[in-house]
């Protein structure tokens, strides 16, 4: 369960306050969607409070966003190699494979075989 690093406290502090305002969100929609239905004088202006809710909602959640990025900008990445990322060992660096022809190489991409005029170009 260690494998998620924590979020930053100021990227934290945004995250909270989004959930925060998405619940606040839902449980307003849900009273506008109950009075509309049940016709109630109150319909109209919680409808009016959803969609505002819903304005500063969405700004809380791009809040999130713009948060990770300033903090990403501000204090950088610590960035770990990943298993694929890593060498595999010292047998692999450096080497190149030898050619098929020995030391001319006359059976590789270069060699004769491969050329223009063995094709009948000339």
């Amino acid at each position: 369960m260690d494998t998620m690093s924590r979020l930053p406290d100021p990227v934290r502090a945004a995250a909270v306050r989004a959930v925060i305002l998405v619940a606040v969100t839902l449980v307003l929609v849900m009273i506008a969607v109950l009075c509309s239905l049940a016709m109630v004088w109150l319909a109209f202006p919680m409808v009016l409070v959803a969609v505002a809710s819903t304005v500063i909602t969405t700004w809380g959640v791009l809040d999130v966003w713009v948060t990770r990025q300033m903090w990403i900008q501000r204090n950088g990445v610590v960035s770990t190699p990943s298993s694929a990322a890593r060498e595999r060992g010292p047998f692999r660096r450096g080497r190149r494979a030898p050619s098929p022809g020995g030391a001319g190489g006359t059976g590789g991409p270069e060699g004769v075989l491969n050329s223009g005029a063995s094709r009948g170009n000339p």
